[in-house]
């Protein structure tokens, strides 16, 4: 009978430790969550491997965060890499060139991009 509670306490620690194991394990971390994307691919293009995609993705980015100035330099790229050929894109280029107080009708993207539509 004396071991009954020495045995009683052992169990308990046991179970105790046990479920204390599974509450405090660990959450795993995402690597990527704080990753600046924009930050990446202006280090792409700073390092020489600029694609159209990244000068689509770096005008979209600042269009949507309201920095026209640097929109429109990413925006630039792009159309003189490659033709504007998304209707998306032309009207995006036009808005941040309304916001930044610039000459909208005689933009050469934009005459290229009207010229192809018609």
């Amino acid at each position: 009978m004396k071991r009954f509670p020495h045995l009683l306490a052992i169990l308990f620690a046991c179970f105790s430790i046990s479920i204390s194991a599974q509450t405090s394990a660990k959450k795993k971390t995402d690597v990527n969550k704080d990753v600046d994307v924009v930050k990446v691919y202006e280090q792409v293009v700073v390092e020489g491997y600029g694609t159209p995609f990244i000068y689509q993705e770096l005008a979209n980015a600042y269009y949507f965060k309201n920095e026209y100035t640097k929109a429109k330099k990413w925006f630039e790229k792009l159309f003189n890499v490659e033709k504007p050929k998304d209707a998306t894109l032309a009207h995006r280029y036009r808005q941040t060139l309304k916001a930044l107080d610039l000459e909208v009708n005689n933009n050469e993207y934009l005459v290229a991009s009207n010229s192809q539509t018609n």
